[in-house]
């Protein structure tokens, strides 16, 4: 079974935006973790 092209071209923008989305939620996650951290101690 050979992945069609078209399928790559539908998904790749879609795994480009979930993946910056992801990794500018966990940056500002871990931004509020240390804060927390930072506070309690």
């Amino acid at each position: 079974m050979d992945l069609d092209l078209r399928v790559v071209i539908v998904l790749l923008p879609i795994g480009l935006a979930a993946g910056w989305a992801g990794y500018n939620i966990a940056k500002a996650a871990l931004a509020q973790v240390q804060a927390f951290l930072n506070k309690s101690s």
